[in-house]
This record gives structure tokens, sequence and C-alpha cells, in this order.
């Protein structure tokens, strides 16, 4: 029999409806019944009891809210009668306990990846170009239309074929929305590639370096510095205008900061020292080509498993989220922490009413501290700007059963797992220790991936109940759906669906080592995660602005 609702905690006073239900009909749970006041959409909650104006609303065994006014015992829960509330939070000594996971069938296991010098082991091998200022960004689109065609890399051919068939259709006088239909499935092979071993080629832009405050230039430095760094970087252009901001030698100083030993080949071009854009672009192409050569001689070899770093994301969130995807993401984060990996959560402005309970479980006074006042310094500012925390959920998620933020973030904290904090990275910060870190980032997709990425994630989990396209240039990005229909619907773009879990057709455990098992694939080069294949390749640096 298909379970149609499920209670989360035993605390909770709110029960999910897992299928549709209809106004009228009377749900039995554990012995009681519930006569539904309203329609319960999929994804969205009704109430177990009778409740009055102010009056807590419980859900994941925490605070997620209060009433507004009278709700009938059956009554939805939306954003009329429901606003977001969450307890407060504070460091207090506590022995915090958790039951590690049977890693048994991964013992031993390895990945083929590309080990670096200082001991780092990349999923890819990835060329990079960055742009120290915005004014470069015409250029890098310049070589990486030519690098693209002529290396291999490009995924747009299907499309100049199809519009081809249009324009043919045109001018032969045939009707247009009959033309050729053809698929355009993504797809890319190495067989077409002159460097067999060069993942890709990727590029930067962004619109910052000049014209901003100096310190948004000065967390851009230490951002393309962490990009350069990166395990999954083989190599670096360089390009700059010479007046910005962000000037080279900031740069290679932040560089030299993080990684003192770095010697991947690099080179640098300033514009405003060339003789012509001509020379600019031709130069970059030829010494870039030269390191291609270079880097191409590096192979994939066998690397355990504890040498991934995996940030968890979630973006385009229902009402699944916290009870499907995340949850199974949040199994592997363990499994990979039992065999000594290293799993970034971020997203800080989605970890809203979960903080207590990170806070108990982070080892170190001092990193519980830290994420206290990133917590709280992030939360003023958002206030202090007219918005909050209480204002993150977008209209899609709110229709998916996301009410309050608290609902949202106590789901969203799921993807961490259970495994103790053992550290607290501000944006840019590199994780340096196994285990759980939490990294600063805000809740949007792009900024957050950016973000992890930044501080190290070599691999990237990211859940949506909704649907997104969300990439990262450097770090691969795999998608998990939370539900069978979003998996059907949009199968171009994921690579993982946990609807089985809703369905009752597997457990949170099954679907976590199932997941675990796509990683190291991926991570071996075996299996090509949707983004990559799309070249999604996202970037937006964060100017530590109030961005939810």
């Amino acid at each position: 029999m298909v379970t149609r609702i499920l209670k989360i905690h035993p605390n909770d006073n709110v029960l999910v409806a897992l299928q549709n239900l209809v106004k009228g009909e009377t749900i039995i749970y554990d012995g009681e019944n519930y006569t539904l006041l309203d329609d319960i959409p999929a994804k969205h909650k009704f109430f177990m009891q009778d409740m009055n104006a102010g009056d807590p609303i419980m859900m994941y065994g925490v605070l997620v809210g209060k009433a507004q006014h009278h709700i009938g015992k059956g009554g939805l829960m939306d954003t009329e009668n429901t606003k977001h509330a969450s307890e407060p939070y504070e460091y207090r000594p506590y022995h915090y306990e958790w039951h590690a996971p049977d890693v048994s069938k991964f013992e031993g296991r390895t990945f083929n990846g590309y080990v670096r010098p200082d001991g780092r082991v990349g999923t890819a091998n990835y060329w990079l170009f960055i742009p120290t200022v915005f004014c470069e960004n015409r250029n890098l689109d310049v070589i990486r239309e030519v690098l693209h065609n002529e290396l291999g890399y490009a995924v747009t051919d299907k499309y100049k074929t199809y519009t081809r068939h249009l324009v043919e259709a045109y001018k032969n006088g045939e009707d247009l929305s009959a033309a050729d239909e053809l698929s355009l499935a993504a797809s890319q092979s190495k067989a077409g590639r002159l460097f067999k071993n060069v993942d890709g080629i990727k590029f930067l832009n962004h619109q910052g370096g000049c014209g901003g405050t100096r310190q948004d230039a000065a967390v851009l430095s230490k951002l393309l510095a962490a990009y350069a760094d990166h395990p999954n970087v083989a190599g670096v252009t360089i390009l700059s205008l010479g007046c910005q901001n962000l000037q080279v030698k900031d740069f290679l100083e932040d560089l030299k900061n993080r990684n003192p030993h770095f010697d991947k080949p690099m080179f640098i071009f300033e514009q405003q020292q060339s003789q012509s854009e001509e020379q600019l672009i031709k130069e970059a192409i030829q010494k870039t080509f030269v390191g291609l050569t270079e880097v191409n001689e590096t192979e994939r070899q066998p690397a355990p498993i504890s040498k991934l770093v995996l940030g968890v994301k979630c973006g385009g969130s229902d009402g699944f989220s916290g009870i499907s995807a995340n949850p199974a993401v949040g199994y592997t984060s363990d499994l990979l922490v039992t065999l000594g990996g290293t799993v970034l959560l971020a997203e800080f402005p989605e970890l809203c009413g979960a903080e207590q309970n990170l806070i108990d479980r982070t080892i170190d006074e001092s990193a519980a501290r830290k994420f206290i006042q990133l917590m709280t310094a992030y939360s003023n500012a958002a206030e202090n700007a007219g918005s909050g925390f209480h204002m993150n959920p977008s209209p899609g998620n709110i229709k998916d059963g996301l009410i309050t933020d608290a609902i949202k973030s106590t789901g969203a904290a799921k993807k961490g797992g259970n495994s103790p904090v053992v550290d607290v990275l501000d944006y840019t910060e590199t994780a340096t220790k196994p285990g759980l870190n939490l990294v600063c980032t805000p809740g949007n997709d792009v900024e957050a991936t950016t973000g992890k990425a930044g501080s190290g994630a070599t691999l990237i989990l990211f859940t949506t109940g909704l649907g997104t396209p969300t990439g990262n240039p450097v770090c691969p990005v795999i998608k998990v759906a939370t539900n069978n229909a979003l998996a059907n619907r949009m199968a171009d773009i994921i690579d993982i669906n946990t609807g089985p879990i809703i369905e009752g057709e597997k457990t949170i455990a099954q679907m976590g080592e199932d997941i675990l098992e796509y990683c190291i694939r991926a991570a071996s080069g075996e299996i090509i995660p949707k983004a990559v294949l799309l070249n999604q390749d996202d970037f937006i640096p964060w100017k530590r602005g109030v961005s939810l």
C-alpha cells in the first residue's frame, strides 16, 4: 500500500501529503482520524490539531512557524495562516554523539582522479581562463569560441544544425513548424578532442574587478586565486586590462598566500601593455595551446575515496526536498565522512532553524562561535537592508509546500547528514579538515556553488524539486531530483532520481549508497553529469552584500 502522508518527527504537529488529498476526505494516521478542511496538494502540510494565534508550528522536531489565527484540525498550512519563526541559538557545552553508517561495501574503494603534487586529487583536468576585470570578458568570449570549436569542446553544434534547417526551410518556403525535428541531447566525446586528458577549457567571465568597492575587488581576488589553485584545474591563463582595481599583483599575492608552492603553468597578459587586441588574443591562444600540450600528459590514477571533497547544495526546492533528496544526500555525506572524506555544507540563509543542532554538533568551541558570528552578522545585514532570512523562500518554493524559511532551511540542512562539524569557513576559505565543514555563502544557487568550489569542492551534489540548470566551471555538479515527475520531465538535466523514496520503493540509506556509487563513477570520469555535458559553467562571485 502506497503511503499517502508522512509525519517527519514525533514532535511535529503537521502531517505532509505525499499525494494530492481532497477536502472532506478522512485520513487515518496512528489511529486518529483527520477530516480535511481543504484540498491538500502533494508536498503541502495540514495541521494535526486546532491551532490558535501564536501557537508554535513544529516540523522536523523544531519550531518552523507560528499560527496567525485560528486554524482547524485538518486545515491546510499556507502563507496566510503561518509565518516564519525559529528558536534562538547559542553556544553551550554539549556532548554530541552520532552513529556512523556501515561503510563496509566502500572500504578500500578508489576513484581514478588527477593526483596533484601537493597530494590533492582532482575529479577533472581543466584549463582555466581568468579575467581580472569585466573589461576582458569580450576577449575571453572570442578565445572561448575559437578553442572550444577547434579543440573539440563545443556543445552548440546541434543548435547550429537545427538553426540551419530552419534557414533552409524558410528559404524554400516550407512550414517552419514542420521543420526537421532534431535531437538536441547534449553529448561530449573524447573522440573529437585533440587533448584526450584535458576535460575542458573553462572561462570565469564576471562583472567585477573595478567600479565597485575595493573590498569587492579584494574578495574577488581571493576567489579567483582559489579557482586557480583548485585541484580540478591544471593550468591558468590570466587576462588583465591594466588599470583596474584588482591588479595582477594583488591576485598573485593572494595565490601565494593560499598556496606558497603553486606550480601550475600560468600565463598572464595585460592588454594595455599589448601592441593590439589581435596580438593579445593570438599570444594568449598560442601560449595556452603550448600549456595544454603539457597538462595533457597528466593521466587519471587511483586515489582513495577519502580524497573526495563533496559540496552539497539544493535549489529549486520543493516540499519533498527535506524528505527524499536532502536526507539521501545527507546519508551520502555521512558515508563519505566515515570514509575520511570532506563535505561542505553552505547556504547560511538556509540553515535558519537548524543553527542550534549544528552548533551542538561542532567539535571546536571557536568554530562554533565563528558560526554564530557569521550567521548573526549575515542575518543582521539582511534585516538592516529591509529584508531577512524569512524572505528566502521563492514563489516556486512556496507553491510547492515550503511555506516558511525555517521549513525550507531545516529540510535543506539534512544534506549535511548527522556527522560532527569539524570546521566553519568564511567565504573563499579553504577546507583543510576531513569531515563536515560549514561554508558561509548565500543561498542563491550560483553564488553558493561558486563559493563551494572556491573552498575546494571537487564534486557538488545539487538537489532540486522543481528543476534548475545550475552548473560550475571547474567543479562537476550532479543534479538529484526529489520526485519521479521532475526526473521524467527534465531528464536532460537530472542525473539521479530519489523519487523512489517518496514511492516507498527505496530507503534513504539505499539511495544514499546509490548516490555515492554515482559520485565515484563521476569522479573517475566514467560518467559525465548533465550539467557538464551542457557546459553549464555558471560563476557569480558574492560581493558580500545582502543576497539570500
